[in-house]
C-alpha cells in the first residue's frame, strides 16, 4: 500500500513538473509574440484529456499598455464564426432532417435557383470549398465613391426606415443592400468545381437557417446551444449586451468607420449586414467558446446532454474531397492531406496533429484546434490586426502553430 502510494506521489510530481514545463514555453512563445509586435495581447486555453494544461491571458488591450486582457474580456472571432456559427447551426439543421447535402444549395437559397451554374452546386461542395466560388467581394468598395466618401444610396448617418441597419455609430444601411449583396454574389465569377476557400457562401447562411427554422440567426443559435451550453458570452454585436471597456479593440480603420473598431465587427462585409452574419460577426473569450468545442469533442453531447447526433458531428469533421486535394470537412478546416509526412514548416496545423482533428482560424488572429486522438483542446484568441491588419509577426513567427505543437507533445 505505501509503494503504490509513493507511485502515485512521484508521478503526480513528475505531471506537475511536465505542467509547469509546458506553460513556460507558451508563456515564452506569446510574451515573444508581443515584444515583437505580432499583437499587443491574447488568452490561451489548452486542454489535454482532463487537465486544463494552460488558462491565462497575456498583455494588454493595445499597445499604450494601459488595460491589461483579462480572461472575461471579448475577441472578434472573425473566420471562426463559419464554425460556431454557420456550420453549428446547419448541424442542427441537419440533424433535424431539414437540409441534405448532396442536394442543390439553391433548393435552400432561392436566388440562386436560375443561374446556369451555381443553381447545380451542393451544399457539400460550398461547405467544403469545392465550388469554385470567388473567395470574397469587397462590399465595402461598392458603397464607397473614388474619392473614399461613402454613397448616400446605400449609406445614411441617421436611422430611418429607408436606412434600418446599423453598421457601426453614424452608419447605416439601405434596407435593399443585402438584396444587393446577394444579387452581386449570384452574379460573381464561376471557376469549376475546384478546392478554392471562399467566404461567400456564409454570407447567405442566416438567411438559409431563418428559412427553414422561421427564427433568425441569432435567435437560432442562442437557443438551440449558446444559452443552454453556458456560453452566454458567445456574442453577435456584444456591445448590446456588455459594456464596451471588455471588448478588445481591433483595427484603426481609416477605411471605412474613420476610428479604431471597438465592439463591431472588423470585417466590413459582417459589418455592412448590421454585424449578424455565417462569415464573420462572433465575439468571445475562450470561457465562452471552450463549450462549443467540448460538444464537438464529445461528438454532440456536453455534460451528459445530447445536442446533436453523434453521426452528425463525425460527417462534419471528416474530410470530403480527399480526391480533389482538398483538406476541409463540411465549414471545418483540416490537417494537410499526408500531414504526417510533412517538415514541420510545410505542415498544418502541426505535424503531431491527427487526421482525424479539426478546427479554424480567423483573420484578426484567432485560432482553435480540436484533436480528438489526444483529446485535445486549443483556444488562441488575440487581436493581432491592432493597430492595422497589415501586421504580419503572427505569421512570420506562427505563435498559434507554436503553441499547438507544445500542446501536442506533451503525454
Amino acid at each position: 500500500m505505501r509503494s503504490l502510494f509513493i507511485l502515485i506521489f512521484g508521478l503526480s510530481i513528475l505531471f506537475t513538473s511536465a505542467q509547469d514545463d509546458i506553460q513556460q514555453r507558451i508563456d515564452s512563445i506569446v510574451e515573444n509574440g508581443i515584444r515583437n509586435g505580432a499583437f499587443p495581447g491574447a488568452q490561451v486555453f489548452l486542454k489535454k484529456g482532463d487537465k486544463i494544461l494552460i488558462d491565462k491571458a497575456y498583455g494588454y488591450h493595445t499597445y499604450d499598455s494601459i488595460t491589461k486582457v483579462s480572461l472575461n474580456d471579448l475577441y472578434d472571432l472573425a473566420s471562426i464564426t463559419k464554425v460556431v456559427g454557420a456550420t453549428l447551426a446547419l448541424m442542427k439543421l441537419y440533424d433535424d432532417g431539414l437540409i441534405e447535402f448532396d442536394k442543390p444549395f439553391s433548393n435552400y437559397f432561392p436566388d440562386w435557383k436560375n443561374h446556369p451554374k451555381k443553381s447545380q452546386l451542393t451544399v457539400r461542395e460550398l461547405l467544403a470549398h469545392q465550388g469554385g466560388i470567388v473567395p470574397y467581394i469587397v462590399y465595402l468598395n461598392k458603397v464607397k465613391r473614388r474619392n473614399g466618401k461613402l454613397k448616400k444610396r446605400w449609406i445614411d448617418t441617421i436611422l430611418s426606415e429607408q436606412y434600418p441597419t446599423k453598421a457601426y455609430e453614424g452608419i447605416y444601411i439601405h434596407k435593399k443592400f443585402k438584396s444587393y449583396v446577394y444579387r452581386k454574389a449570384r452574379r460573381s465569377k464561376h471557376s469549376d468545381k475546384t478546392y478554392r476557400y471562399s467566404g461567400l457562401t456564409f454570407l447567405m447562411i442566416p438567411e438559409v437557417v431563418e428559412h427553414l427554422s422561421g427564427k433568425d440567426f441569432e435567435t437560432f443559435l442562442k437557443e438551440n446551444f449558446f444559452q443552454n451550453l453556458g456560453a452566454e458570452e458567445l456574442l453577435f454585436n456584444p456591445t448590446n449586451q456588455l459594456p464596451i471597456e471588455r471588448i478588445i479593440p481591433t483595427e484603426q480603420d481609416s477605411l471605412f468607420r474613420k476610428t479604431l473598431t471597438r465592439g463591431w465587427v472588423h470585417d466590413e462585409n459582417a459589418a455592412l449586414l448590421g454585424g449578424v452574419s455565417g462569415n464573420a460577426g462572433l465575439f468571445s473569450n475562450t470561457r465562452s467558446l471552450r463549450p462549443i468545442l467540448e460538444l464537438f469533442l464529445n461528438k454532440g453531447t456536453y455534460q451528459g446532454r445530447e445536442f446533436l447526433k453523434k453521426s452528425t458531428v463525425e460527417t462534419f469533421t471528416q474530410i470530403q474531397f480527399k480526391e480533389n486535394n482538398n483538406r476541409r470537412g463540411l465549414g471545418f478546416d483540416k490537417p494537410m492531406i499526408e500531414n504526417d509526412t510533412l517538415s514541420y514548416e510545410d505542415s498544418y496545423p502541426s505535424p503531431l496533429a491527427d487526421l482525424s482533428g479539426y478546427g479554424h482560424s480567423g483573420f484578426t488572429g484567432t485560432f482553435f484546434w480540436v484533436d480528438p486522438a489526444t483529446e485535445l483542446i486549443y483556444i488562441f484568441l488575440s487581436n493581432r490586426v491592432y493597430p492595422s491588419r497589415e501586421q504580419q509577426a503572427i505569421y512570420d513567427l506562427n505563435i498559434r502553430k507554436a503553441i499547438l505543437y507544445e500542446g501536442l507533445k506533451i503525454e
